[in-house]
């Protein structure tokens, strides 16, 4: 018995413009499959499986242009059994340089039954004659026994032995309906090795109903196939296609596992050949898809963080740039820890260490249990917030409640909690609304008088979550004036802290100035607060 040569190349078989325009809601029209297959030639596939000519004359126009147009993978189409659909897949694809035709029949009982309603004699006598008609067009034809894991194997055996007797060059062995699992996938790639001989390459083409696409296309690998049909970013039928960028970052990435295996990929082409096909069928990546996910190699973790800054490989086992990804990212949120927030800080431009850092991340901390990420806008904000009122505060805001409404519902009104070297004080104060309200309680709860001169707010950031940024104006009754920033994702509290930090700066100047100093003053705070 003949075998066949065995290779260290996996050939990658892409059928993203085929199987993967069936998902539901995909529809490309031909300068949008022409697009996607340049940029996969870009990429290194080996063979594009460009449609299925007889499916409609959109779809044959869209193989022919592409056969006319790109120079260097083969350039495949899909066919049944029928004469006249080769007929057609062959006219489509006469003008590429290399061209491949691929022809299927089902032969798993279910499908014989109900499907084709054809006995096994029938199909193997379809299968004998669709490889042998192919065969006069072109050398390279593909045979697939549509539904593999669920066929009897003798019988599927026994008709992949005719079409490699009529000509077939590949056996593609199709886990169509996401049935197979590894260990057992893998062993009918050995046994059909052993049994059907001839000089063929056996192709792997796995769904994903079970989530095993991937592997079971790897465990086919590694028992012998060398070429994998896949698609980007894994669209295909149902739950999709083993995910190309998937299949080619395993094989490279454990190559001490698939001993010396090897695809003709350009990995750095990856990421961007994920984003045109998802903008052009509409198909959003999940966050956390492997290799090409926005996540892929995003750490908000603190110990992740750490261990990255310190040593990318701690937690990655692929490179970003190597797939098109560029730099690990930080994401800083809630679970961000001190060493990833002042190593964003000092790309920034601020080297703060000590308190001013303490401070800083105390505030981030807050302010990152309101809002999911924070930018570097934010974090900007936050240093000039904390750092430029650090060491300056005799007063602390430790509560702060509002409410708000029309005339109806009754008059705004806030509580604050105030509290002064570990002593704290409750007032609660009606206003205009709800910033009169608290600036009125700050008032009386530090006993600092005066007006407001100004009063801004800015968005330091886009959304709904952006953080509101407040700078005001204030004269005490004395005549002092100072400026007063607070930052939150809530308005009335930037508002709150920007008036309690005006009021930091009067009481530091009233205790550094005699002539001023109400220390002693009648119900000052020093002497209220319990």
């Amino acid at each position: 018995m003949d075998t066949q040569t065995m290779s260290d190349q996996v050939k990658i078989f892409d059928t993203t413009l085929r199987d993967g325009e069936q998902s539901p809601g995909i529809s490309l029209d031909e300068g949008e499959k022409v697009e996607i297959a340049e940029q996969l030639a870009r990429l290194g596939v080996d063979i594009i499986e460009a449609g299925f000519p007889v499916a409609s004359q959109g779809d044959f126009e869209a193989v022919h242009a592409i056969a006319n147009a790109i120079s260097g993978p083969t350039i495949c189409g899909l066919s049944r059994t029928a004469h006249k659909d080769i007929d057609r897949c062959w006219e489509a694809i006469e003008p590429a340089e290399k061209r491949r035709i691929h022809t299927f029949i089902a032969t798993s009982p279910t499908h014989m039954k109900h499907k084709l309603r054809m006995t096994p004699e029938q199909v193997k006598e379809e299968a004998r004659s669709a490889v042998r008609h192919a065969r006069s067009y072109t050398e390279d034809v593909e045979f697939s026994p549509e539904d593999a894991s669920r066929s009897d194997f003798d019988f599927m055996c026994e008709v992949l032995q005719i079409a490699v007797e009529e000509g077939a060059t590949t056996l593609n062995i199709p886990d169509t309906v996401g049935y197979g699992v590894p260990e057992d996938y893998a062993a009918k790639i050995r046994s059909i090795r052993e049994r059907v001989s001839g000089d063929y390459v056996i192709s792997t083409h796995c769904h994903n109903d079970l989530g095993l696409a991937v592997a079971n296309s790897l465990a086919g690998v590694m028992a012998g196939a060398r070429q994998v049909e896949c698609a980007v970013n894994g669209i295909g039928e149902r739950a999709g296609n083993a995910a190309l960028e998937e299949i080619a970052m395993a094989v490279k990435t454990r190559s001490d596992y698939f001993e010396g295996l090897d695809v003709n990929i350009n990995t750095k082409e990856l990421q961007r050949t994920s984003k045109l096909v998802s903008r052009l069928t509409g198909y959003p990546v999940q966050y956390n898809k492997a290799v090409v996910g926005r996540n892929a190699f995003a750490h908000e973790a603190g110990i992740h963080q750490h261990g990255v800054l310190r040593e990318r490989t701690t937690y990655e086992i692929m490179d970003p740039d190597a797939v098109g990804q560029g730099e690990s990212q930080i994401v800083l949120g809630k679970h961000s820890g001190r060493y990833a927030f002042a190593d964003r800080l000092r790309q920034l431009g601020y080297d703060i260490k000590g308190d001013a850092l303490n401070a800083s991340f105390t505030r981030f901390k807050e302010l990152a249990d309101r809002k999911v990420q924070l930018s570097d806008a934010d974090l900007e904000a936050i240093v000039a917030d904390e750092v430029g009122t650090s060491g300056e505060n005799v007063f602390a805001l430790e509560f702060l409640e509002c409410h708000g409404g029309s005339i109806a519902s009754g008059t705004p009104h806030a509580t604050v909690v105030v509290s002064k070297d570990g002593e704290q004080k409750m007032i609660r104060c009606e206003g205009d609304g709800m910033v009169d309200a608290a600036c009125s309680a700050i008032k009386e709860a530090t006993c600092v008088e005066g007006k407001l001169t100004d009063y801004t707010v800015t968005s330091v950031t886009g959304g709904v979550d952006a953080l509101a940024d407040v700078a005001l104006q204030f004269t005490s009754e004395e005549g002092i004036k100072v400026g007063g920033r607070g930052l939150s994702t809530d308005v009335v509290e930037a508002s709150a802290r920007a008036f309690l930090n005006a009021v930091n700066k009067v009481s530091i100047i009233r205790s550094d100035s005699p002539q001023v100093a109400t220390e002693d003053r009648p119900g000052h705070l020093s002497a209220e607060l319990r």
